[in-house]
């Protein structure tokens, strides 16, 4: 691991108020880190439509289910997963949005939009058996290079 790390992580529950907690929370510490407002407008709208797929379709708004949420920032990038206790899903599954036939459908827009706005995104198998999405932005500026070597 990086010399210099940090790690913030956070339980939510599963309410239409845990999705611009974790926003706001997210575009905060990525101001913090340097990213500029488009920036952090974007990671904001991919931790919303994330924290909302988890709300809605990992936990089908159950309010016994928790969603997890953690950032990770190192020297080169910052780390974000939201995690839920759902049954999971494969990306495969997820229909495109800019097929013809699903223009009107707004299943898989959420996901189109983590994965346009985040360098890189994932899918995995979480330790809740549920789906954990990872999205990772690199760090503005080539900051890894301001610190170290």
């Amino acid at each position: 691991m990086d010399s210099i790390s940090k790690h913030l992580e956070v339980e939510l529950q599963s309410q239409v108020e845990s999705v611009s907690l974790a926003e706001e929370m997210c575009m905060r510490v990525a101001e913090a880190a340097g990213f500029g407002e488009d920036e952090c407008y974007r990671i904001g709208m991919s931790v919303r439509e994330g924290v909302i797929n988890a709300f809605h379709y990992g936990n089908q708004e159950r309010p016994g289910k928790k969603i997890y949420l953690s950032v990770d920032m190192t020297q080169e990038k910052m780390i974000i997963r939201v995690l839920d206790e759902g049954q999971g899903f494969s990306l495969q599954d997820v229909p495109d949005p800019l097929a013809e036939e699903n223009l009107l459908s707004t299943s898989g827009r959420g996901i189109f939009l983590m994965k346009a706005f985040m360098d890189e995104f994932e899918v995995a198998r979480g330790r809740t058996g549920g789906a954990e999405l990872i999205m990772t932005k690199r760090l503005p500026n080539g900051s890894c290079n301001s610190t170290s070597q």
